[in-house]
């Protein structure tokens, strides 16, 4: 289904090679939604192609009468769960042709494809439709408010120089070392281990681990550490630089995307060592800065401990949902 879209405007299935067309619409709205991300085209495709993505099917394009690229929506669901399937939708409306009723149109046709993708995947469990809404972008808040998606978990993005570094040792036992290939897949089921309790966590499969991680031509095993008990994986800080970041930005920043700590070895300082150790790490590596996002909600207590190390908040956003039942229950699809 296309989505029905006001006068001048046209939708088609979305394609591969519209991943440069997307790049620069967000470059274009970055002013007036302020998420702090520059992807370039590569970033995009590695995206789609880490969620697996299907374009034709799971994503529209939107162009205006003089063939422009002007907006554009996906669906994807994860490829690992729990207990609900987690089915997210994204896309972004040029701020040229805002408030004419694109967003909505698009919505609609999200809603639509992200609960026939749930009962394509996984029909016998229940799902959840999932808007991530960043704080400078109140009309996608509006909309997702009016369309009956609730707010479910409050996020903030975390960011500080790479001067003034804290200095934390690893406690007792614990010997701090680079990421190394051999041991990527015991970074895994580490951090499979570490999650078991967070928020809408799941298990990654060696698959998704991968594509989502450390596969993404960011990651940066150089300047991630291992914090390792008896030779064995006990915590893990995953860094990654994005270059087209770098270039947007004029600086570099060094993101901490996974941080786990078994919890056997909680409690011990062995995550605010290994981030200071990656701190200490990128600043010798050309970083200016590091940056990093927490669940204000995290069971471990990790934005105090975030903020002990001297990250101060930048932005925030907002997860909101809206279920979706097993098919064949009373009110499903």
């Amino acid at each position: 289904m296309i989505p029905d879209l006001p006068d001048g405007l046209t939708a088609r299935p979305l394609a591969d090679d519209d991943a440069a067309a997307v790049s620069e619409l967000l470059a274009a709205a970055e002013k007036t939604d302020d998420t702090g991300e520059f992807p370039d085209a590569d970033d995009v495709a590695e995206w789609w192609q880490g969620w697996s993505i299907e374009p034709g099917r799971d994503g529209v394009a939107v162009h205006d009468d003089a063939g422009s690229f002007v907006a554009y929506a996906t669906v994807m669901a994860s490829p690992t769960f729990r207990e609900t399937l987690p089915v997210y939708l994204e896309g972004r409306v040029h701020p040229d042709v805002r408030n004419r009723g694109v967003g909505r149109a698009l919505l609609a046709w999200q809603r639509a494809r992200g609960t026939g993708l749930h009962a394509e995947r996984h029909p016998d469990v229940p799902g959840d439709l999932t808007v991530e809404v960043p704080g400078a972008m109140a009309s996608l808040e509006s909309l997702v408010r009016r369309s009956g998606f609730g707010a479910e978990r409050w996020y903030r993005e975390l960011q500080r120089p790479l001067t003034d570094l804290p200095d934390v040792r690893p406690a007792a036992g614990i010997d701090l070392l680079p990421f190394t290939w051999d041991r990527d897949d015991e970074v895994r089921r580490a951090h499979n281990a570490a999650f078991t309790e967070h928020h809408g966590s799941s298990e990654r499969d060696p698959e998704a681990w991968h594509s989502l991680f450390t596969g993404q031509r960011g990651f940066r095993p150089d300047l991630s550490r291992l914090a390792l008990e008896d030779g064995v994986v006990a915590g893990y800080v995953l860094a990654y630089v994005f270059e087209a970041d770098t270039a947007a930005r004029g600086s570099r920043e060094v993101s901490l995307g996974q941080i786990g700590v078994l919890p056997r070895a909680r409690g011990r300082g062995v995550a605010s060592a290994a981030i200071a150790e990656v701190l200490r790490t990128a600043a010798e590596h050309d970083c200016q800065s590091a940056g990093l996002g927490v669940d204000t909600d995290n069971v471990t207590g990790a934005l105090r401990l975030y903020e002990g190390l001297g990250f101060r908040a930048v932005r925030s956003r907002v997860s909101w949902t809206l279920a979706l039942p097993p098919v064949g229950e009373s009110g499903a699809q």
